[in-house]
């Protein structure tokens, strides 16, 4: 019998509810990872399979954090959760800018934090958190809080990753352009009240990826799947960038 490429291994992943995180949760348990899909949104978990333990994860309240790291005791953590605001520095209101700070940087704080302890102990972990080509890789438009915040990502996931690289545990992060997901539907149905049709706001976007396409849930999963298991042992401290080409 052929084994999978994560048998053997725990992962935990926030934000499985939908898009990349729930392709991501299907992905490893079909490499034979045990998996543990959280969400904030218990009604999004339903009909994972068999095989996938969900539960409740509110990545933004510490005891939350805690018991979940303590019921996954986790060799792989993927860190899916954020929100995409919209608008410039202009626009950016307080309690925006405090949300995805929150959201964005000091959840994936308080997941690794509350990870790494368990994981040392057993000997070695690898974390990979959610950037995006949106950040320190390149700018985009009236993107200012989501930019900011996921260029914060790209700095911890480097500073998380030379810390312990003698201990076992890789950190990479993974930087993709623009991604069909429900989320990126409902960004899209919003422009397209702005700019006078859904199609035009759907041409907007497609219109920066020169492939022509946004990518699919499944091929940013695929990447995910490699950073979990042993081929990528030699591989940390790495912002992936898999956006199309767009910021080639």
């Amino acid at each position: 019998m052929d084994m999978g490429r994560l048998d053997g291994k725990r992962a935990l992943v926030t934000a499985a509810g939908q898009g990349i995180g729930r392709a991501s949760v299907l992905a490893m348990a079909a490499e034979g990872a045990q998996v543990f899909a959280t969400d904030i949104n218990e009604a999004a978990l339903a009909g994972l399979g068999d095989g996938i333990e969900a539960f409740v994860l509110d990545v933004r309240d510490p005891d939350s954090v805690a018991q979940g790291m303590a019921r996954a005791r986790p060799d792989v953590l993927f860190n899916c959760a954020g929100f995409v605001h919209h608008g410039s520095v202009l626009e950016a209101q307080d309690e925006e800018w405090d949300f995805a700070l929150d959201l964005n940087v000091r959840s994936m704080f308080r997941t690794m934090r509350a990870a790494l302890p368990g994981m040392l102990e057993r000997g070695g972990g690898s974390i990979i958190n959610m950037s995006s080509a949106c950040s320190s890789v390149i700018g985009a438009p009236n993107r200012f809080i989501y930019g900011t915040t996921k260029a914060a990502v790209i700095g911890m996931t480097k500073s998380v990753a030379v810390d312990f690289i003698t201990r076992g545990i890789r950190c990479n992060c993974i930087c993709p352009g623009t991604v069909e997901s429900p989320s990126w539907h409902d960004r899209v149905k919003s422009l397209g009240e702005q700019v006078g049709s859904y199609e035009e706001a759907l041409r907007q976007f497609v219109s920066r990826q020169p492939m022509g396409r946004v990518a699919k849930a499944e091929e940013i999963a695929a990447l995910v799947v490699y950073l979990a298991s042993d081929e990528s042992a030699f591989t940390t401290g790495q912002p992936f960038v898999i956006d199309g080409g767009w910021s080639g």
